[in-house]
């Protein structure tokens, strides 16, 4: 079956508890819902997954190959880590990277993605809709692909 791999960076796990004027009032699990009812409307197979860790994130994304795509907030590590832009840019997969926050209205250090120059593309700032936004960019992406 056809898969799209989602990846919530470190404390996404705290949502729902942290500033809701930031990330909004839903838990990670309410956002997990809507993600995986927008693969079912394509009949797709969606896995999600959170990590703290950026170990745990590389080693993910670099367990992909065949999936149809890999929706991906790396959270703070946007900002930091070249090893998770090397992992992103090392897979065949394309990948939506994801900000529930507009990072450009924030903190400056927030200003600068390290991963997003090896993604297909980068949603920020429409809180939980930016990752169903994703989701439906990478099925029309692997059927246009695939002229289905």
């Amino acid at each position: 079956m056809k898969k799209i791999v989602v990846i919530h960076g470190p404390n996404l796990n705290l949502l729902g508890q942290r500033d809701s004027s930031v990330y909004g009032d839903l838990t990670l699990d309410d956002i997990n819902v809507k993600i995986m009812d927008s693969s079912a409307q394509y009949g797709v197979d969606c896995e999600i997954v959170q990590f703290n860790s950026e170990v745990d994130i590389i080693n993910k994304i670099q367990s992909l190959n065949k999936e149809i795509g890999l929706v991906i907030n790396p959270a703070a590590y946007t900002h930091t880590s070249v090893a998770i832009r090397d992992a992103i840019e090392a897979i065949t997969p394309p990948v939506i990277e994801v900000h529930l926050s507009n990072v450009h209205a924030r903190e400056d250090f927030r200003h600068t993605s390290l991963t997003a120059s090896v993604c297909k593309g980068q949603i920020l700032g429409l809180g939980w809709h930016g990752y169903v936004l994703a989701m439906d960019y990478l099925m029309r992406d692997y059927l246009d692909r695939n002229g289905t």
